[in-house]
């Protein structure tokens, strides 16, 4: 009977359904705030995220982008309006332009409109993009220069974005006869298919340098800058070999997507919290840092783009993630070097991703986050966690739910362990004594099961306290039952040992069925209060 009676007090039957129920509530509540758990062990993981890795566009910020600038060969223009709504002013130097005036401009529309695959919709509270946000703000300037959804025509063959290339292009026949291929894409990519510039005299030579000072002062403004080009092209269909020269530069657009109020404050909770957010992004080095000093990120000065990444061997890449936060022009194959590089120093990682190429990278971070939204179904598989929002601020909430669940849990097995002690003790003292056994194992498994795992279930649905982000992230090493847990573990079961003892002796007076009732409800009802 002793040797029952220790074995029993040693199990903590309960913690198994305790566990599982914390756990569980945790997902539930995670889900509540948009944050989507696949997986349970990524709670637990949570609470040492020691960097976020997040994309810019559509998680730091609204992801609701109009262009506001405009540049051809011959000037610099503003664009007025708001949001995805196709009506607005086109300004040089404050004075109101007429885009039929101005063939650059008439062609730009026409570039933005027909390279295109989203649409616009006039709904109840207001218009809305379906598809790319981006397109969408291309269409809406399309209709402010005076292309309407009437003139769209479908393209006879087009390229789909990729991001190896950085570009679409679609084929037209606009009169019938000549086919034309119409380009967009980054900045620096379309400057090297370019031989030539649109004027209001006509083509010239391309002034490479002038667009690239341009494009430069543009994205310092935090604008997204795209450019779009053009070319006579005699066939029925289109390659990347077709269009890989030759382009004539129409102009560049700067798209406008303010930061998230809530993605300020929630970088500012990280920093707080000893969390290195970096904000990684196919967008131009000056449109990232703009972006990044507005959201708070602390080194801004310096930004590492694709081309450096590709340039670096891994001793080198591991070096330069340590004090950069504003990754550029990436691909997605530079996340995945990225968060290997992180993992070399130790780093618990947490990478947002969106699209099919980014599963690689969701795989290997210790967390990956997939986008609920923009998000493809490749990225949410691959992903531990889904956010239903896009929104950079969850992933900040369910980090400290991760860190609150975490020490939740570690509360409720010192809880348990606690009263398992305590019950060792007694029947140990009171075997080494000669005394009659204090429990039965009855007694022990009525005070595991019921006395113990409730109170413990409670302990696990602690709300997070105000404390939590201005602690540092957990060593992923550290034990959850570590030195201090230990210590605490034993002396709250000598204190409840104690008095047990005293009881189970006062009763022994009496009887020993007696005595085991008094030391029963003393452990019991100590371990209630």
């Amino acid at each position: 009977m002793i040797v029952v009676g220790l074995t029993v007090a040693a199990i903590p039957e309960g913690l198994p359904a305790v566990l599982t129920v914390t756990l569980a509530i945790g997902v539930q509540t995670m889900a509540r705030r948009n944050a989507i758990v696949r997986r349970l062990p990524t709670i637990e993981t949570l609470g040492a995220v020691s960097v976020i890795c997040s994309d810019k566009t559509g998680t730091l910020t609204r992801n609701e982008m109009m262009v506001a600038t405009l540049l051809t060969a011959d000037g610099r223009y503003d664009v007025s309006g708001t949001g995805y709504e196709p009506e607005g002013a086109i300004t040089r130097e404050g004075e109101t332009t007429d885009p039929e005036t101005t063939p650059a401009l008439a062609d730009l529309a026409r570039i933005a409109a027909l390279c295109n695959t989203a649409a616009l919709h006039e709904g109840e509270h207001g218009w809305r993009v379906e598809g790319d946000p981006m397109e969408g703000a291309l269409l809406a300037l399309a209709a402010k220069l005076g292309f309407g959804h009437e003139d769209r025509e479908q393209p006879q063959d087009s390229i789909p974005f990729d991001a190896e290339y950085r570009y679409m292009a679609t084929l037209h026949r606009p009169d019938g006869e000549t086919t034309v291929a119409l380009v967009k894409g980054a900045p620096e990519r379309i400057l090297d298919m370019c031989g030539s510039e649109l004027a209001d005299e006509g083509s010239r030579p391309l002034n490479r340098e002038h667009w690239l000072q341009h494009a430069e002062a543009i994205a310092n403004d935090g604008q997204r800058v795209l450019a779009l080009a053009m070319k006579e092209h005699g066939g029925s269909a289109i390659d990347h070999d077709d269009i890989a020269e030759g382009l004539v530069l129409v102009g560049f657009v700067g798209l406008i997507d303010p930061p998230r109020p809530e993605a300020i404050t929630a970088v500012a909770d990280c920093q707080s919290a000893g969390i290195v957010v970096k904000m990684i992004t196919g967008d131009h080095a000056g449109t990232a840092a703009a972006i990044g000093r507005q959201i708070g990120l602390k080194r801004t000065g310096k930004v590492v783009t694709g081309a450096d990444i590709e340039a670096m061997d891994e001793a080198s890449l591991a070096k330069a993630v340590l004090d950069t936060d504003i990754f550029a022009r990436t691909s997605p194959e530079h996340k995945l070097r990225l968060v290997t590089a992180l993992q070399s120093h130790g780093h618990v990682v947490a990478m947002t991703g969106d699209g099919v190429n980014d599963a690689p990278a969701l795989k290997k971070a210790d967390i990956g986050i997939a986008m609920g939204i923009t998000g493809t179904a490749v990225s949410r598989d691959a992903a531990s966690m889904i956010l239903t929002d896009d929104n950079f601020a969850t992933i900040v909430k369910a980090v400290v739910n991760g860190r609150n669940i975490f020490a939740n849990i570690r509360n409720s097995i010192r809880f348990l362990l606690s009263g398992n002690t305590s019950g060792i003790l007694v029947v140990l003292w009171t075997s080494l004594a000669g005394l009659p056994v204090p429990f039965l194992p009855v007694h022990l498994l009525f005070i595991n099961l019921l006395t113990d795992s409730p109170p413990a279930i409670a302990i696990g649905m602690e709300k997070p306290g105000k404390d939590l982000l201005e602690q540092k992230p957990r060593d992923p090493r550290e034990e959850i039952l570590n030195r201090e847990s230990r210590q605490s573990v034993l002396l709250q079961g000598i204190l409840l040992a104690v008095p047990t003892a005293v009881a189970f002796l006062a009763g022994l007076g009496t009887s020993p069925a007696a005595a085991r009732t008094m030391a029963f409800a003393t452990l019991a009802m100590a371990r209630l209060y």
